[in-house]
Formats: structure tokens, sequence, C-alpha cells
């Protein structure tokens, strides 16, 4: 079951933010077909949030579909975003623990949580703007 955490200084919606994790733990694998969500009372108790922010949540995934609503029973998740075969999931896998081993090098060398996703932002920041002047030939 997906655990949420809001982060207050993101300046990203309350909605938006549950919705992406969603998303985060579809692509990762974390959530698959057929499981079921927390309910909008589970999620309201642990983040003291308004229900209807979750619902908000939820029916843009729905919308997306991404999740369906069973009437009574939950919300639960329809399709996933992850890699679609055995030869994807061993590159994200892979791709993920070379990830994981710069993470803990960034840490060893001193950097803090902050410092690696300023590092991160900035590289996924410059590749972006690569692609885009490759594609457009500028």
């Amino acid at each position: 079951m997906i655990d949420f955490q809001l982060d207050d200084r993101s300046g990203v919606a309350t909605y938006l933010q549950l919705a992406q994790q969603v998303r985060h733990a579809l692509r990762l694998g974390l959530l698959e077909p057929g499981d079921k969500l927390p309910t909008a009372k589970e999620v309201v108790a642990k983040l003291a949030i308004n229900p209807n922010t979750v619902l908000k949540a939820y029916r843009e995934l729905e919308r997306e579909g991404l999740l369906v609503v069973r009437q009574g029973l939950g919300t639960f998740v329809r399709t996933t975003l992850g890699p679609k075969d055995r030869a994807e999931q061993a590159e994200q896998a892979e791709l993920q623990e070379r990830l994981a081993d710069w993470v803990r090098a960034a840490r060893q060398a001193g950097l803090v949580d902050d410092d690696i996703e300023a590092m991160y932002r900035a590289v996924m920041r410059h590749d972006t703007e690569g692609l885009h002047d490759t594609r457009t030939g500028s």
C-alpha cells in the first residue's frame, strides 16, 4: 500500500502531490493493477487534509485511466506506468541500483539531501535542454 507524504515547502498543490506519488509508485512497480489505494478517510486521518483533496487526486488519476473506483469497495489501480516486459524491468532495476550507488557516494562525499536534489534537478534541466536543442536543431 502507498504511504502518502506531503511537502508543505514544495509549492505544489496537495492533490497534485498525492497524484504524483501514485504515478511514481506505478512507474516503480510499487503499485500494480488490482492494488487497493487507501480510502479518503484513511488519507485524511494520516495527513490531516480535506477529504475533497484526496478525492480530487483520485478523480484525476481515474480520468487518466490509471485508477478505477468500485462503489462501496474502494479505489483500485487499473494499469501501471512501469516497464512492460522483463527486459525493461531489468534495465530499470539496473538504472535504479546505479542511481542508489551514486546517492550513497554523494552522501559519503558529504552532500546532504538538498544538495543531492539540487544536483539532480540541474542535470535533469541540462539534459532536457540538450534534448530540446537536438530535436530542434538549435
